[in-house]
């Protein structure tokens, strides 16, 4: 079963919900966690873990080989991102704009730009007990953040491939790597705040879902300090209101020091629990089909 943790906005609690209902659930049973906001990771602030592996990232890119390239400008024709360039006598690359589809270099008719690797960032790969946390991260001036987060995905299936529970913490909003990180999974739980602007975020991002044709679930953050639009919305929608987390200072402090909330507030660890059944339906009924 694999569960993405997304919204439509930074800041409504992702990676709380996602390293808290991780390390529950690994109470009882083999659970991923993997942290795909890949540009600012932060679930390994939460995660006390012995790394078991580490390697560093790469994505192709063209390289211009002056020698034998004709100039005909076939490549900068065939690349949609401007990341091949034509110049007078040159041909300039811009590795930063490149996507790796390969086009320019595949119907260049000279074999004059050869793909070739380029660090990207890094992947690590922690265990404790029965939880396995994967973290990739972006090296400073990286771009992109796609590569990385299908490099991610490719890891977790070649490496950690069973019927484990798999959580991604995803980027925040409604982007392209939004869409990496979740196009593949079974589920998605979207968490907002009871506001006006976490309801529109909210919309924004079940719109995106709704394209992936994506099922989806809410939890709603930090109940209590708005008003009842999300959750009258949800209704209205019939959309599933998994749980409701309170707005609580004990939740900020335990935050803030870095450590797991479940464990230190009881009504945290009852929305944990909602979700859980929820969970676990759901895998009964995946299993049954």
């Amino acid at each position: 079963m694999k569960i993405a943790i997304a919204s439509g906005k930074g800041g409504t609690g992702k990676t709380t919900l996602s390293v808290n209902l991780a390390s529950f659930l690994a109470e009882q049973q083999e659970v991923i966690l993997a942290d795909l906001d890949v540009e600012e990771p932060n679930s390994g602030l939460f995660i006390r873990a012995d790394l078991i592996h580490e390697e560093d990232t790469f994505k192709m890119v063209p390289d211009w080989k002056e020698d034998q390239c004709t100039l005909c400008g076939e490549c900068q024709k065939v690349c949609n991102f401007n990341a091949v360039i034509q110049l007078g006598k040159m041909i300039m690359v811009f590795p930063e704009l490149c996507h790796a589809c390969y086009v320019c270099s595949e119907l260049c008719p000279a074999d004059a730009l050869p793909m070739i690797p380029k660090k990207m960032g890094k992947l690590k790969h922690f265990r404790k007990n029965n939880l396995h946390f994967i973290e990739s991260r972006l090296d400073i001036g990286e771009e992109q953040a796609v590569p990385l987060i299908k490099q991610t995905h490719q890891y977790i299936s070649r490496q950690l491939n069973g019927n484990d529970i798999q959580i991604y913490d995803s980027p925040p909003g409604t982007s392209c790597p939004v869409i990496a990180a979740t196009k593949d999974v079974d589920y998605v739980i979207l968490v907002t705040e009871p506001t006006p602007f976490g309801l529109h975020d909210l919309k924004l991002a079940l719109e995106t879902m709704k394209e992936l044709k994506k099922s989806v679930g809410v939890v709603i953050n930090r109940d209590g300090i708005g008003n009842d639009d999300v959750f009258q919305y949800c209704e209205k929608e019939q959309i599933p209101v998994l749980a409701k987390i309170p707005n609580d200072r004990r939740i900020a402090e335990i935050y803030s020091q870095g450590k797991l909330i479940y464990k230190e507030v009881p009504e945290f660890r009852l929305a944990l629990e909602k979700i859980t059944a929820h969970i676990t339906t759901l895998c009964e009924q995946q299993n049954h089909s």
